[in-house]
């Protein structure tokens, strides 16, 4: 009985970092609404500025579990700029994990605070986060006939004007690889033999509107593109099968030992402008990605097995990256819930914050 209650504690470690990080989510929202309330008289690019703080000690607050509490070994291979820059991130898609893999190599940058997404149009119903996102320079999309260009070259207009930092993460495949549903998997493959496209086995046939609207849109605004190829140790099985990649409960709970993280930065004059050749560009990026892969989970000699050809480097997060955000923003959550005027306005925030952002949403794209 003693080992099982051990067992179980053990498998409940994921509920301090969710506790915590949903938790903080109403104060988080009063300060950014306090914020927005303030500078509605100044310049967007002024409520951008403090905005970008806002989120970076949000997000340094994300990371001290998903780094520091895990213990989780970072290992990045390629030529990662120290320097921040306007780019956009291209990466495969497994898990719900890989959102955070960009802030791990954003906060590496100085950039936590330019992290934007590209996301599916069903997660703007997110209690909060949803409408936050929005507000933060996220941008919805709907797959295939329903993708709206003319609305998300607008959002990034608007970004562009306001003289927004720009770290925009783009999953071209749609949706993530999923070795426990093979029928989209067999799917994409037939999709791309049908077009004449390579077949690929560890990521699926990306599909290009998005990447090609982000790029042809911000050309002279970005820096570089960021093709980023993610692998999770640990997600083969006993026959050598490959497994799903860990969810965020999973990770939280120590499951994935080494997130090992290939780089590539790709200037803009190499890609090319036009959608039907950036196509072509897009699925030989995923074919380079998939030789990776193969290798990394697949190579006949085991000892290239569990990594990405090259030089790597073992990084470690600072405490001092994350911990005072985790300390600010958990010390105002204690205080307001300390009285019974912030406990009412701890449960006000998350009622009505997400009633006034499912009403927002549904009105702005």
């Amino acid at each position: 009985m003693l080992l099982s209650l051990v067992l179980h504690t053990y498998s409940m470690r994921y509920v301090l970092p969710a506790a915590v990080m949903m938790g903080t989510a109403p104060t988080y929202v009063l300060a950014w609404g306090a914020w927005r309330l303030l500078s509605a008289v100044l310049p967007t690019r002024f409520y951008r500025e403090v905005d970008d703080r806002l989120y970076t000690i949000y997000q340094s607050m994300v990371l001290f579990f998903f780094e520091n509490y895990t213990g989780v070994q970072v290992i990045i291979y390629g030529d990662l700029p120290k320097n921040k820059e306007n780019v956009i991130y291209l990466s495969n898609h497994q898990c719900t994990v890989d959102w955070i893999i960009a802030d791990m190599l954003a906060i590496r940058q100085n950039a936590l605070g330019h992290v934007r997404y590209v996301l599916k149009d069903g997660l703007k119903w997110l209690p909060l986060y949803g409408w936050y996102f929005s507000q933060h320079g996220g941008v919805y999309v709907k797959r295939s006939a329903k993708f709206n260009e003319k609305e998300m070259r607008e959002k990034l207009r608007a970004q562009m004007k306001a003289e927004t930092p720009m770290y925009l993460v783009i999953f071209p495949e749609g949706t993530r690889y999923n070795p426990e549903i093979p029928k989209v998997i067999a799917d994409s493959q037939s999709f791309a033999e049908k077009e004449g496209l390579a077949i690929l086995k560890h990521v699926l046939t990306p599909r290009v509107k998005a990447t090609h609207v982000a790029i042809d849109s911000m050309k002279d605004y970005l820096d570089a593109v960021y093709d980023v190829t993610v692998a999770y140790e640990g997600t083969v099985d006993h026959k050598g099968q490959r497994k799903l990649a860990p969810s965020m409960t999973e990770f939280l709970c120590k499951e994935c030992p080494r997130v090992h993280i290939f780089i590539d930065r790709i200037e803009l004059k190499d890609i090319p402008e036009e959608q039907i050749y950036m196509r072509r560009w897009l699925h030989e990026r995923f074919e380079i990605k998939d030789k990776l892969l193969i290798e990394f989970y697949d190579a006949k000699d085991s000892k290239r097995r569990n990594k990405f050809p090259g030089k790597s480097v073992h990084s470690k997060l600072s405490l001092k990256k994350t911990l005072p955000s985790l300390l600010f923003l958990g010390g105002l959550t204690a205080s307001m819930l300390l009285t019974e005027s912030g406990r009412k306005l701890y449960v006000k925030t998350w009622i009505y914050g997400t009633l006034i952002g499912c009403l927002w949403v549904s009105i702005k794209p």
